[in-house]
């Protein structure tokens, strides 16, 4: 499957989700629900996944930990905040470089629509891919 299927179960799955719980939650409730949900839609799924930080070909440590990987191929941050700051998808750009992925989805459940807390993050990918 290429990271543009996935990423269509991903938000499937999101919007799915959304409608049933709404927002307000904790972002771990919604990291679980979403990652059971994919996981029942037949994708490989690890959940706070290690994002080490290297500096010329040292690991210097544990940067952070991206919520959800899906098949190895597409990184999932989730929020549950008023509003995605202008660093949320700028981190997710980094993620995606020192993980060498090319697809990331920024996912923030705390939106009255949900569609307006989705920001696609890319790394090379190309729209066809």
């Amino acid at each position: 499957m290429t990271e543009n299927q996935i990423s269509k179960i991903i938000l499937d799955s999101a919007f799915e989700v959304y409608f049933k719980l709404g927002p307000g939650l904790l972002e771990s409730i919604y990291e679980r629900i979403l990652a059971k949900e994919l996981r029942e839609k037949g994708l490989e799924i690890q959940t706070q996944v290690p994002v080490p930080v290297f500096w010329k070909g040292e690991e210097i440590g544990l940067g952070y930990r991206g919520d959800l990987l899906v098949n190895e191929k597409v990184l999932v941050e989730l929020k549950s905040v008023e509003k995605i700051l202008p660093i949320h998808p700028k981190q997710l750009k980094t993620y995606l470089k020192v993980l060498d992925l090319r697809l990331g989805l920024l996912i923030n459940f705390n939106e009255i629509k949900l569609v307006n807390g989705i920001v696609r993050v890319v790394n090379g990918l190309k729209e066809s891919s």
